[in-house]
């Protein structure tokens, strides 16, 4: 189906700024189908004037439809559009009339004419099904007032009304809750859903013949605001807002009306996210809770790497020193996972900075006490965002795969080690490689603590796979592979 744009660029002979205005016109529209309970179609006349373009077309969410298939993007040739060309012609709303469908259906039709800078560029086909017409109830009347002086506004080129936007526009209907006031702000009409609405807010009574504003700035929290709720609900110009209290929150957007060239009231749509307001609350308190969690946890595994280490100092025993060493390099690589958790809004860190400070530490720590050369490390490719059941042990699995690689590869001259990542959406293979003296002939993971923790955490906690190779060139690589 093509796009109200390919149709007016190749088929009419409209100006940008008025293939804009019908943009603004159709991204605005479905409240007027919705106040109408009728479909409406975007007509544009063809650039030779051999007849009308569907460019756009919208259901209604409030009543049955008579739009059955998609008309948008089809031709009526010059002939079979009288009306329409009428409409386009005079730039007056051809009154409602019966027509008959190809398949018998009857429906009823109004011609909206649409002005943009003094100039009728297109049509608006209301229309909607014969037998839904009936003695109107008092909201259907609201309803069809407010559509009407829309069409109206649309004929005189007044709407849609200039301005930004934003998702909250498109997210309110007219079923949520619809408020209609007069030139003065006083309620002529609320909807039963509006009126629960402000129930909830804490009104006692009615809205119909209060003045709106006055009413809601009684109920409201007195909070900071560009605008108090009088200025906002005043109808003098198109704006968006949510107001609360500590019982309700709502959200609300108004929508002057004219009428002859003067201001004629208002039409506010509105909604009540009370609920929803709580649930965000409540994430938010959660989310919080378990950033807090994540930070005392980060603070104990750094106070038992404290105690290690000082309980390090007093072992005469070398071994048993290097053990404590190992078991704080150990902690340690855990507290970093839960410090970038406690910084995060979710169960997810971005692994990089945890590699690289890991490659840092480590390398610096074991030059000191290896009495090794120096060793240079860098990482190619991206982790990527990793959750952090993953993120833990994959730590542990990197400080283990470094200091082994710094303690037992390189001589005094030094060397090389480099982290490689290559990941695929949920699919990581990486890389730890080391220009140094290579695999030993009676060379055995199982011999080493240090490896048999990395084993046991990338096939049993991980569900990866592990292979030790020798490094092209001299040198060894561990290659890893694993879901996340």
């Amino acid at each position: 189906m093509p796009s109200l744009d390919d149709i007016a660029r190749f088929q009419t002979s409209l100006s940008s700024d008025d293939v804009a205005w019908l943009h603004a016109l159709v991204t605005d529209w479905q409240i007027i189908a919705d106040l109408s309970f009728a479909d409406l179609v975007l007509w544009i006349p063809d650039a030779e004037a051999k007849g009308m373009w569907a460019g756009a077309q919208i259901r209604p969410t409030t009543g049955p439809t008579t739009l059955f298939e998609d008309v948008a993007g089809t031709f009526m040739p010059s002939g079979r559009i009288d009306e329409i060309e009428e409409a386009l012609t005079s730039g007056e709303i051809v009154a409602e009339r019966i027509a008959e469908l190809p398949d018998g259906r009857r429906v009823r039709v109004e011609l909206i004419p649409v002005t943009h800078d003094g100039r009728t560029i297109a049509v608006i086909s209301r229309r909607s099904a014969e037998s839904a017409l009936r003695t109107a109830s008092t909201l259907e009347a609201a309803y069809f007032e407010a559509a009407g002086e829309l069409a109206e506004m649309i004929r005189r080129g007044e709407f849609p009304v200039p301005g930004s936007r934003s998702d909250l526009a498109d997210s309110l209907r007219v079923g949520d809750g619809f408020v209609r006031t007069n030139a003065a702000g006083t309620v002529r009409y609320a909807s039963p859903n509006a009126m629960s609405a402000y129930r909830r807010l804490g009104l006692v009574g009615d809205l119909v013949g209060t003045q709106l504003g006055h009413v809601t700035s009684g109920l409201v929290d007195r909070r900071p605001t560009d605008r108090g709720a009088r200025g906002i609900l005043g109808g003098d110009a198109s704006t968006e807002a949510e107001i609360e209290n500590s019982a309700a929150s709502l959200l609300l957007r108004v929508i002057p009306l004219r009428s002859d060239g003067h201001r004629s009231g208002a039409l506010i749509l509105l909604r009540d996210v009370t609920e929803l307001r709580l649930r965000e609350r409540e994430l938010v308190s959660k989310e919080a809770t378990i950033r807090e969690i994540h930070h005392r946890v980060k603070n104990n595994l750094q106070t038992v790497a404290a105690l290690l280490r000082l309980q390090g100092r007093r072992m005469e025993l070398p071994e048993a020193r290097a053990a404590l060493d190992d078991a704080v390099r150990r902690v340690g690589s855990i507290a970093l996972v839960h410090e970038t958790l406690s910084q995060s809004f979710d169960d997810s860190v971005a692994f990089d900075d945890i590699a690289d400070r890991l490659l840092r530490t480590v390398l610096d720590v074991a030059e000191e006490t290896s009495g090794a050369g120096r060793v240079s490390a860098e990482r190619i490719g991206s982790f990527g965002m990793l959750p952090g059941a993953v993120a833990t042990p994959l730590a542990m699995v990197l400080t283990e795969l470094i200091q082994n690689a710094a303690a037992h590869a390189f001589g005094e001259q030094g060397g090389t080690l480099t982290l490689a990542v290559n990941r695929i959406r949920d699919r990581v293979r990486l890389r730890v490689s080391d220009d140094g003296k290579g695999l030993p002939a009676d060379f055995d993971p199982a011999g080493s603590l240090g490896l048999s923790i990395v084993t046991t955490l990338v096939e049993g906690e991980l569900h990866g796979s592990l292979a030790f190779e020798p490094r092209f060139g001299g040198g060894t690589t561990v290659a890893i592979s694993l879901n996340v």
